[in-house]
Parts: structure tokens; C-alpha cells; sequence
């Protein structure tokens, strides 16, 4: 077990929990001051979606994305940016025909999702390794989407976070590894709970962690209520830790919660262990990431 790990706080992500909690952030500000304040909390890691500011829903807009990281790059808080690459994959195969999307679906090209990514440069950038049943739809990354969009991030120097939902997907991102479109130490993210994917339990990410290939680093999270179980169980496995509102609302039950109490309650929790979190700085050298601020 590491004496310290890092944090990281899924802000917002694209689910539809907008209607569910009053916490979750919406505009850009919004998102911003939330990443401001789980840093504050104590995470090193803002892992960013962004939302249309009048509905509440999902967005892909580049412009949204860059009001979103020049309000926290030009605060005073330091915290290292994860920019998802992994929006535009919802597919809903239409009743009447279903050849061709129905409602609610939303592709976008590898191009498409890596533009914000090109743009902004963030430290980190997610990279969600294969398709999957995801809850009542499906998730589309196929490996030849994969492939392309990983010799995008390659090219933009961004590290990118290998998010594997499944055991398929922990395998193809190693065949990635080995086809030289992943630098330096690999970063992954055990996505465990999601309906249709890996389970939330400890045989689970033990047999994931067991698969890792060397000198890699990763962390794991469970969605809803067995978020802070699966927190705890990555810093005793060696991983580190992902909270937030992207996967659970709720500080206990019945209580909602913010991003800054998510990431308190974690700190606290793993305070018990000795276990303290790293800093930005801390975090930036041990997963070796490049400095934003040039230092």
C-alpha cells in the first residue's frame, strides 16, 4: 500500500443527474469552481466534461471546454486537467430501423473527440478502450477508432488515461502498449459497476490489477454506493482513487454531496490508513506529466 495516492474528481461527467442533485455543475463556471474546490479538498486530478449551459445536457463543444480550463488555469489553485476524449460513442439503434441511430444517439469521430484535447492540452486526456453495453445503450469505440485516436493523443503529447470498463478493454489497451501508440509508463482507470461491465467487487479488481503490465500506474472507481468501497479497496491494492459527481451524488444515504465533500470524505477515510494525497506537483512527477506552467 502506498503511503500516498492521488485523487481524482470526476466533476460532472455527461449522465443525466442534472434533475437529480442541485450540486452537479453545469456551466462552465460552474464546472470550473467545482474543480477549484475538490483541488482545495484535496485532489490532484480534475477529470473534465461539460454540459450545455441551458439544458443541462451532454455537449462536445471545444469552446465549452476552453472557458471551462481558462477560468481554472487562470485561478489560483493548482490541480492537473483530464479532459475526456471519450463523449460521441451513444448508440441507440433505431425501432423502425435498425440499421441506422435512434433518439438519444451521439457519434462522433476519433477526430471529433480529440479536439478539444488538441487544442487545450491538457496534462491528461481519457481514452476508453473499447465498445460496451452501457446501461439501456451501447458504448462505441471500435479498436480501429481506438488506434486513430490514440496516435492523436501520441502526437499532441498528452498522457492519456486508459479507462477500461471490462476485462476486453484492459487487454486491447496493452495491445496498444505493444503497437508503440502509448508512451512512457502507462496510466489506467478501472471503471467497475457500470450495467453492463466489471463488476464493483475486490475479485474483480484484484484480477484486473493482475493483468496490469509492468510499471504501470492505476486507480479504479465504483459508481454509486460503492464508490467509497472501491476507493478504499484500490489504495489497498497499490492503485490510487477517482471520486466525484460523475459517479455518485451522494455523501451518504439520503445526503447529497458536492465535489469538495466528496473528496473530503475520501481524504478522511484514507487518513485512517496513513494514507495522505498527493499534490498537483506530486502528482505531475509520478505519473510524468508535463508542467503546464513551464516549471
Amino acid at each position: 500500500m502506498q503511503r500516498k495516492v492521488i485523487i481524482t474528481c470526476a466533476l460532472t461527467g455527461a449522465g443525466e443527474t442534472t434533475d437529480k442533485s442541485p450540486h452537479v455543475p453545469i456551466t462552465p463556471k460552474e464546472i470550473a469552481d467545482s474543480a477549484i474546490e475538490a483541488a482545495k479538498a484535496g485532489a490532484a486530478i480534475a477529470h473534465i466534461h461539460v454540459r450545455d449551459p441551458e439544458t443541462g445536457g451532454i455537449s462536445h463543444d471545444p469552446a465549452l471546454f476552453r472557458e471551462v480550463v481558462e477560468r481554472i488555469r487562470e485561478s489560483e489553485t493548482d490541480v492537473v486537467l483530464n479532459i475526456t476524449a471519450g463523449g460521441g460513442g451513444d448508440w441507440l439503434p433505431s425501432e423502425k430501423d435498425p440499421t441506422v441511430g435512434g433518439s438519444g444517439t451521439d457519434i462522433q469521430t476519433p477526430e471529433e473527440r480529440h479536439q478539444p484535447v488538441g487544442e487545450l492540452l491538457p496534462e491528461i486526456c481519457t481514452l476508453d478502450c473499447g465498445s460496451i453495453n452501457f446501461g439501456d445503450q451501447i458504448y462505441m469505440s471500435p479498436t480501429d477508432w481506438l488506434r486513430k485516436q490514440a496516435r492523436l493523443i501520441q502526437q499532441s503529447g498528452v498522457k492519456p488515461e486508459l479507462e477500461c470498463f471490462d476485462t476486453g478493454h484492459l487487454r486491447f489497451a496493452k495491445q496498444l502498449i505493444q503497437e508503440g501508440l502509448i508512451d512512457g509508463d502507462p496510466l489506467f482507470q478501472f471503471c467497475l459497476g457500470i450495467p453492463w461491465g466489471a463488476e464493483a467487487d475486490a475479485e474483480t479488481m484484484i484480477a484486473m490489477r493482475n493483468k496490469l503490465p509492468e510499471h504501470a500506474h492505476w486507480a479504479a472507481f465504483g459508481i454509486g454506493r460503492w464508490q467509497f468501497p472501491m476507493a478504499l479497496q484500490s489504495v489497498l491494492l497499490g492503485g490510487h482513487v477517482r471520486v466525484g459527481l460523475e459517479d455518485n451524488l451522494y455523501l451518504e444515504k439520503g445526503v447529497l454531496a458536492t465535489n469538495g465533500q466528496l473528496v473530503e470524505k475520501v481524504t478522511s477515510m484514507l487518513a485512517l490508513l496513513g494514507v495522505q494525497p498527493m499534490t498537483p506537483t506530486e502528482a505531475r512527477q509520478h505519473l510524468g506529466l508535463k508542467d503546464p506552467y513551464g516549471g
